[in-house]
């Protein structure tokens, strides 16, 4: 059955807590809302689960005769769902016995004043409630379901399947993980939030596409006195949850798309993570934009900024390897059918692919060109068509392969500016970067000036066609090539970026056997007249009077050498790390972690060190009493 997403939908609102327990089972049932500290008016926000008791279902065949489904009468549940409404039938008892969805491609119609008839592939159902009210009630959800669909800016803009696919993604707790672990994006907006905090204390939050809520929960650390997370789709469900368990009761869960809800009033700051590949794929920055309507004159946008980065890369590897797999279809006896007829198309949808991965710096042959969106003045329909101007004077010589994007976001905030980097030179994240390959490499000479165009068009599958145009002024070369952002090749495999070859200005073998030798000789230490000496005929002071530790010594003469310690975040890269949990931290885990130390965290799902920004790795146990007395 197609699936299509719905406008708007209503629910009355009280102030306490709802006491309904929530399922696990289904992840398109049970859409409550967690309540606020202050009392507000009824309003018109989202659809909660009405339960609608004593219903009667009977099945009908194909001649009209109807027959009892069940033995008794059923309790109906219908809730929000991102595509329509979430029908769940349930036992007296509790038990689900089977949900379906209704959309507005549903086939389904009116019996009297108390029946409805719904008809399914493998059998047609009618509802029979037990009142008049009842009855109503479902027909005036239903009605809006009909209604809603033209009057949404979000289902304007969107293909049906591609929401359906879209919602269902972000519905999944794993997806959510994979978000929430990328610790450089999630403590980025931790800091930026919690080094704000006059931005957020007493104030009125909204939190677009919230997810598991955590920028909620982030916005109560820093002192709003409300929140409210708008979730579209089931993981709205799993958002309640979260802030019920950390009776956080400022937070306010509403299940629906920005584009469609209602709110009871204006908000002092609207925070998202609405950034996708390159920036501006799957059109969320759309909906950042769109929720300015709920946001009070002078209020702030976090994120604040977005810079799109773009720069020339030579890969040779990259672009044969995208050659090669079409090779596949030159064979002119596959099986004994000849494939080559398909070659051609077939390389125009491998160059079709955006490449996401990431890679040194350094293949870029020229500094990248920025694209600036400023969240606070832009709307919404600059972001269907933008085309970038480029202009590119060229570092080195050698073909170009293509473009390379990747992104910052900056919060401006009250008391401090923190900026989010997706850059090449900066810790990996989710985002990764990404590469546009061109079919036919163009070839540039140093100091030459490269020139051209980027264009991309805004789609209905919550993506962008990307168009490139490049030149070299005064030799006629020309290239283009148009790519599918919403089709990348994830080709990242957990393997560092390799340097681009002809970039080592002396013997990588010799320079490698020096440093273990360098290494070796500081490891060989002896004693000389009571001094210890090492291969390098560096000293060490032995144990003074005062009982300093051999933990404490320094070698006399390292302050001179090259790549020695510097900074005390160098010294805390010397030790092994730990993990970081528990409600108490010591004076020294406090000043590595900032404003964040009041809200535990803990890496038992990440993958490698846990680190701060920076590269600052947490000593152990053992070693913090012995910090406390280093001398840098």
């Amino acid at each position: 059955m197609q699936t299509v997403p719905i406008h708007r939908s209503t629910i009355r609102i009280t102030n306490r807590m709802s006491t309904t327990p929530a399922t696990s089972r289904s992840p398109q049932k049970n859409f409550f809302f967690v309540g606020i500290a202050d009392p507000l008016p009824l309003f018109s926000v989202t659809m909660a689960a009405d339960a609608f008791s004593g219903v009667i279902v009977s099945s009908l065949s194909d001649s009209g005769q109807s027959k009892p489904k069940f033995d008794e009468p059923v309790i109906l549940k219908s809730c929000y769902d991102p595509n329509g409404i979430s029908i769940t039938v349930q036992s007296e008892a509790g038990r689900d016995l089977f949900e379906f969805p209704v959309t507005r491609t549903s086939e389904y119609s009116k019996v009297g004043k108390k029946g409805y008839l719904f008809e399914f592939d493998y059998e047609t159902i009618l509802f029979t409630f037990k009142n008049d009210a009842d009855a109503s009630m479902f027909h005036k959800s239903l009605g809006k379901l009909q209604l809603g669909k033209d009057l949404s800016v979000f289902t304007e803009r969107t293909e049906d399947s591609s929401a359906s696919q879209y919602f269902q993604f972000y519905g999944y707790l794993s997806q959510q993980q994979n978000m929430m672990q990328d610790y450089i994006r999630t403590s980025t907006y931790q800091r930026a939030i919690l080094s704000n905090i006059d931005d957020f204390r007493d104030k009125v939050v909204l939190d677009v596409g919230a997810g598991s809520g955590i920028l909620s929960f982030f916005a109560v650390q820093s002192g709003a006195s409300r929140v409210y997370a708008v979730e579209a789709s089931t993981m709205a469900q799993h958002a309640e949850s979260l802030a019920k368990f950390n009776s956080l009761e400022q937070i306010q869960v509403v299940a629906g798309k920005i584009e469609e809800i209602e709110l009871p009033e204006k908000v002092d700051i609207i925070i998202s993570e609405p950034m996708g590949y390159m920036l501006f794929n799957e059109r969320m920055l759309e909906t950042f934009l769109h929720a300015k309507k709920w946001l009070k004159p002078g209020g702030k946008m976090f994120p604040s900024r977005g810079d799109l980065h773009i720069a020339p890369f030579n890969d040779e590897t990259l672009y044969m390897e995208q050659f090669n797999k079409a090779n596949f279809w030159y064979q002119q006896s596959f099986h004994g059918v000849d494939l080559s007829c398909l070659r051609s198309a077939a390389m125009k949808e491998y160059f079709r692919q955006p490449i996401v991965d990431t890679f040194d710096i350094r293949i870029c042959t020229a500094k990248s060109v920025r694209h600036v969106v400023d969240f606070h003045t832009a709307s919404e329909s600059d972001l269907h068509r933008m085309e970038i101007p480029l202009e590119f004077h060229a570092l080195q010589s050698g073909l170009v392969h293509g473009l390379a994007f990747w992104f910052d976001v900056a919060f401006f905030g009250s008391s401090t500016s923190v900026w989010l980097s997706t850059a090449p030179t900066e810790p990996l994240t989710h985002w990764y970067q990404v590469r546009c390959l061109l079919e036919t490499p163009i070839f540039v000479k140093q100091g030459q000036l490269l020139t051209g165009t980027v264009l991309l068009l805004a789609n209905k599958r919550q993506s962008y066609d990307v168009t490139i145009d490049l030149r070299v002024e005064g030799s006629g070369l020309t290239s283009t090539n148009t790519l599918d952002l919403k089709n990348p090749y994830f080709r990242y495999a957990g393997q560092p970026a390799q340097p681009p070859p002809g970039h080592s200005t002396a013997s990588p073998s010799e320079t490698y056997w020096a440093q273990l030798d360098v290494q070796g000789a500081r490891q060989a230490v002896t004693m000389v007249n009571g001094m210890t000496v090492n291969g390098l005929g560096e000293v060490s002071a032995m144990n003074d009077m005062s009982g300093m530790s051999n933990s404490n010594s320094s070698l006399l003469g390292l302050e001179n050498q090259a790549g020695t310690r510097g900074s005390r975040p160098q010294v805390a890269n010397t030790y092994p790390t730990s993990q970081i949990g528990g409600n108490a931290y010591s004076t020294t885990q406090q000043l590595v972690l900032g404003a964040t130390s009041h809200y535990p965290l803990s890496n038992s799902l990440m993958i490698g060190d846990y680190v701060t920004p920076g590269s600052v790795i947490l000593p152990t146990a053992a070693h913090l009493a012995n910090m406390e007395s280093f001398q840098p």
